[in-house]
């Protein structure tokens, strides 16, 4: 049981009503059920309404039902394996339910990843980036493709941009042999958490550069080893860990550069459209009169 949640429960025990015991046994029997029950389905289980345990939740000191279940998806997340999620999910939401879980999940998701940003620390870590000789960028797992597409439009954005091969940590480091304290680096990693990304992140502060990690926690082992931390949501739907929430921050970050870098980002796409013309790269649709 999560310690903070397994805390909530132990100092609020004394006054719960019958149900309220019977919420708070479930919770600590099955975690790993709770984590992909909705807050209806949960009472029926139980044998309780929905609103009382909505109402559990915020008398043991969250915000709502979703805080709590997120704090119960935390404990969990780096326990279960793919296929177990997979069929948490298959038996707690009903098939026809999918789409609306998971959009209406993605949207909590984004919503507090706006809550939970350092805004400060954003436009610090942005600056790094704009005073930096060269930005490399490395992401394994799920994180390889954001740290794909960030690496894709800071190239746009920045004269010398690396995306980082994960392929073996051996390959990571040689890659960043030639790194200093002119240089920044951009780590992404969400549970489960890559050995390789935080290893690389501590090398990477060791050698003087400016580390920048987007990760879910300041308790992530990035980090640790970061100068600046931007966090964003990335929750379990399903076998899925959604990617809305960091995917969300990294198109800022890349709005921002390119802000603070107007005239010379300007100067690059004007160049890459007038090559696109003249290769015809891209298929042109003819307006047509209706």
């Amino acid at each position: 049981m999560n310690d903070q949640l397994s805390e909530k429960i132990q100092e609020n025990r004394r006054g719960f009503s019958k149900s309220q015991r019977a919420i708070a046994r479930y919770l600590q029997e099955h975690p790993e059920e709770v984590a992909f029950m909705t807050a209806s389905r949960l009472g029926s289980t139980v044998g309780v309404s929905e609103s009382t345990v909505v109402r559990f939740a915020t008398e043991i000191g969250y915000s709502g039902y979703p805080a709590m279940q997120q704090a119960v998806q935390e404990m969990i997340r780096n326990k279960m394996t793919s296929f177990q999620r997979l069929e948490m999910t298959s038996r707690n939401i009903p098939p026809d339910k999918l789409l609306d879980a998971v959009l209406g999940q993605d949207i909590d998701i984004l919503r507090r990843t706006r809550e939970g940003v350092d805004r400060e620390e954003f436009y610090r870590a942005v600056d790094a980036l704009v005073n930096a000789r060269r930005v490399f960028v490395l992401g394994a797992g799920s994180s390889l493709a954001l740290a794909t597409f960030l690496a894709h439009y800071m190239q746009l954005v920045f004269d010398s941009v690396q995306l980082i091969e994960a392929t073996s940590e051996a390959q990571i480091l040689q890659q960043m042999v030639h790194v200093d304290r002119e240089d920044a680096i951009i780590a992404i990693s969400f549970p489960r958490y890559s050995k390789k990304a935080a290893r690389a992140l501590q090398y990477a502060s060791r050698q003087g550069m400016t580390a920048i990690a987007i990760t879910d926690s300041t308790a992530s082992p990035l980090a640790q080893s970061a100068s600046h931390v931007l966090l964003a949501r990335s929750d379990m739907v399903s076998f899925v860990d959604s990617l809305v929430g960091p995917l969300s921050v990294i198109n800022a970050l890349i709005v921002t550069a390119a802000i603070r870098r107007k005239k010379e980002v300007i100067n690059v796409l004007e160049r890459i459209e007038g090559i696109w013309d003249e290769y015809g790269v891209y298929e042109k649709v003819e307006e047509r009169n209706s």
